[in-house]
């Protein structure tokens, strides 16, 4: 199993561990001739979205990416990849990839100094210990949103078809159970 995981910028080592922990072989995506049609999933990394965006723009990536989402390529997006996903920003008039039926608000829990860690239960997978950091939530889900998981009433966690998203970091944990969700979503298409 291959997957390909953005490494413009954020957290995209941590991701490959994980995968490589759970035996995924993992393909690094920095410019257009790195992505390829043999990915059988596609990781979109936390970081800062506007950066992701722009570099996606700029190096032919963001109608290619968009196109394999929509053909049914598996995406797991955290923090900034859930909005990259997202089809509607409530504090930001840019849209990103659009695939997502869900309204996110950017940095929702305020700025660096607003970041926690919370043990949230996790459909599918159990209690989770989520660590938030600038994190976004969903503010709303549309028809055939999966909502997984809630912390104080907020969407933290959603699946709608293909696509997976959380506001939280997986990778920053030790906890491999959200990246085998992810890997049986792969296996599963």
């Amino acid at each position: 199993m291959k997957i390909g995981v953005f490494a413009l910028q954020g957290a995209f080592i941590e991701h490959e561990k994980m995968l490589s922990v759970l035996g995924a072989e993992t393909v690094e995506i920095r410019r257009r001739e790195h992505f390829s049609d043999g990915l059988d999933g596609i990781i979109l990394p936390g970081g800062e979205s506007t950066v992701q965006g722009k570099l996606l723009r700029e190096e032919g990536l963001m109608q290619p990416l968009k196109a394999a989402i929509e053909g049914g390529v598996p995406v797991f997006g955290t923090c900034a990849g859930l909005i990259l996903l997202a089809k509607r920003l409530s504090n930001d008039a840019n849209v990103y990839l659009g695939t997502m039926d869900v309204t996110v608000k950017r940095n929702a829990y305020g700025r660096q100094l607003g970041s926690f860690a919370a043990v949230t239960p996790v459909k599918g997978v159990g209690d989770y210990p989520a660590v938030f950091i600038r994190a976004p939530y969903i503010e709303e889900a549309g028809k055939g949103v999966d909502v997984l998981a809630t912390v104080d009433n907020k969407i933290v966690a959603a699946r709608q078809k293909n696509m997976l998203a959380t506001a939280f970091h997986p990778e920053l944990t030790e906890d491999t159970r959200i990246h085998a969700y992810f890997l049986d979503m792969v296996k599963g298409k």
